[in-house]
């Protein structure tokens, strides 16, 4: 026990001092104003991008004033700077603009680059950051600031068909791995001047760039406060994907469950904005991520929403069902199998243990050998190139799963029982939340080996204790059933027709509560309206 306490107590973080901080982004040479000498600068510069090979650094005019133009040629659009760029140089050479301090730079900015992206530089730091992020800077003369010029390439990955979150009837758009392609998706959706999006830089070695997303009018000042803080209080080197941050920021607790939702669908992230929860964008990543979260989020899909509330919701409930016997139906085997025989039909158990009679290996080995299997061919199924890994996974699985029954290593109905468990792991929409149900499921398995069904039972409880145990961000994970909200009861388990969902969940404290007119209200306004 003290070795968890240990682990948890480092896993806690300190929000008192340690909040990120411009300068821990600058380099141990440490904050460096820039020289009003070209040469000096460009020495400097030279120096700092050694052995860069795509390093571009050339002398130039701006206005009558000489300067320095320096990017990367492998970050930026060259067309821009041939066609744009260095043609608004000319322009400006051939008038003699005079450039002599910070005010002519202000008016020469004004005058020839109104229409470009421009961040003023002062610091030897601001001009790697800009450069690495696929600017080009402009240094003059005589003065020690110059300017940086939004040129990057705009190269990225076209907008296509979710990959892990498919659907039948509904948009089919799926977030990239540019930041502004998928905030522009989100604000097709919510065309609201409340919707506010706020920047943030993180990683001492990526400096990625990471956007939170919500509508300042409706989500809790609250929720909003801690998703800023924890990303300030982020001090890693490296986030390469939303999957690092989502590990940093997420409530530090010993869980297998996850603690924040993560999305590919623009809808779904859209929706949950307008509920009052906050999206997290990732420079970099196709997945969004979604905070608050709650246990039955990972058992909605956008889809319940696109189609009748009557097929919605025998949809829902069979993903609760299929669960359930993803996570139980291995352990209620062995239980059944193995100590509480007499609560299987007689004839049943005669079919069962004929099957097993050749079988050498106990009930719990003989499905932890086909389990270990399964999830082995599963993981080459995805790893391998896709050309060959939908063969191997099928095949695989096929072939060695008729090879073991015919050698006598299990039995048939031991298949059909992993076979339906798989089946059942894979209904879940969210895919780390079936990594929980696989891993679960195991250790269910071992505690049924020892104490039988009610082993099984005991498990299953100290999996409720901990997921009652469990917040998001402040809110309870099993809401809105632990503890109980009646209102919010309308989208759990059942989804009633939309025109009676007409308030936001009463647990995101949501500063509008209301999120439509009733159905009550709409007959009676086109009366008034009629009349």
């Amino acid at each position: 026990m003290k070795v968890f306490k240990k682990i948890i107590s480092s896993m806690k973080v300190d929000s008192t001092n340690n909040k990120t901080t411009p300068e821990d982004f600058i380099d141990e040479q440490g904050k460096k104003a820039l020289s009003k000498s070209l040469s000096k600068n460009e020495d400097q510069f030279k120096q700092i991008f050694a052995n860069s090979f795509d390093f571009y650094l050339e002398r130039v005019y701006v206005g009558e004033t000489e300067g320095l133009i320096l990017y990367l040629k492998s970050m930026v659009d060259l067309s821009k700077i041939s066609d744009s760029v260095q043609t608004t140089l000319t322009k400006a050479h051939s008038k003699q603009y005079k450039i002599s301090n910070s005010a002519d730079l202000t008016e020469f900015q004004k005058e020839y680059f109104s229409s470009y992206d421009i961040d003023p530089v002062k610091y030897e730091h601001d001009v790697v950051w800009h450069v690495l992020s696929g600017y080009s800077v402009i240094l003059i003369g005589g003065i020690s600031e110059g300017i940086a010029l939004h040129t990057s390439t705009s190269e990225a990955r076209s907008i296509e068909q979710s990959q892990t979150q498919t659907i039948i009837r509904g948009p089919q758009e799926s977030f990239t791995e540019s930041k502004g392609t998928n905030l522009s998706l989100i604000r097709r959706r919510i065309k609201n001047s409340h919707l506010k999006t706020e920047k943030f830089k993180v990683g001492k070695d990526t400096q990625t760039a990471v956007c939170i997303i919500y509508l300042d009018n409706v989500a809790s000042k609250d929720i909003v406060d801690e998703v800023r803080s924890r990303i300030n209080q982020i001090k890693a080197n490296a986030i390469i994907d939303s999957g690092n941050l989502e590990e940093l920021i997420s409530d530090k607790v010993l869980t297998p469950f996850p603690m924040m939702y993560h999305s590919d669908r623009p809808d779904a992230v859209s929706a949950d904005i307008i509920e009052g929860k906050v999206a997290v964008l990732v420079d970099g990543s196709p997945f969004a991520l979604v905070a608050p979260v709650v246990f039955t989020d990972f058992f909605q899909v956008s889809e319940d929403y696109y189609q009748g509330f009557m097929m919605a919701t025998m949809l829902r409930m069979l993903r609760f069902l299929a669960f359930l016997l993803a996570l139980l139906l291995p352990s209620m085997y062995i239980g059944l199998t193995t100590f509480h025989q007499q609560l299987i039909p007689t004839d049943l158990v005669v079919s069962i243990q004929a099957q097993r009679e050749g079988v050498p290996f106990p009930a719990v080995v003989e499905l932890l050998l086909m389990e270990v299997t399964f999830e082995i061919l599963r993981e080459a199924g995805v790893r391998m190139p896709r050309v060959v890994g939908q063969t191997v996974s099928i095949v695989g699985a096929l072939v060695i799963g008729q090879a073991a029954v015919e050698a006598g290593v299990v039995s048939h109905f031991l298949v059909i029982v992993v076979a339906l468990t798989a089946m059942a792991g894979f209904v879940s929409p969210v895919y780390a939340f079936a990594n929980a149900t696989r891993l679960l499921r195991f250790v269910l398995i071992i505690i049924t080996a020892m104490l039988g069904l009610f082993g099984t039972l005991l498990g299953f409880l100290m999996i409720i204790a901990h997921l009652t145990h469990l917040r998001s961000f402040g809110v309870p994970y099993l809401a809105p059933m632990g503890p109980i909200i009646l209102e919010d009861q309308k989208d759990v388990m059942v989804r009633l027709p939309i025109q009676l969902m007409n308030k936001r969940p009463n647990y995101l404290h949501a500063q509008k509560d209301l999120k439509q007119a009733s159905s009550d209200q709409l007959p009676r306004q086109k009366k008034e309206e009629s009349s």
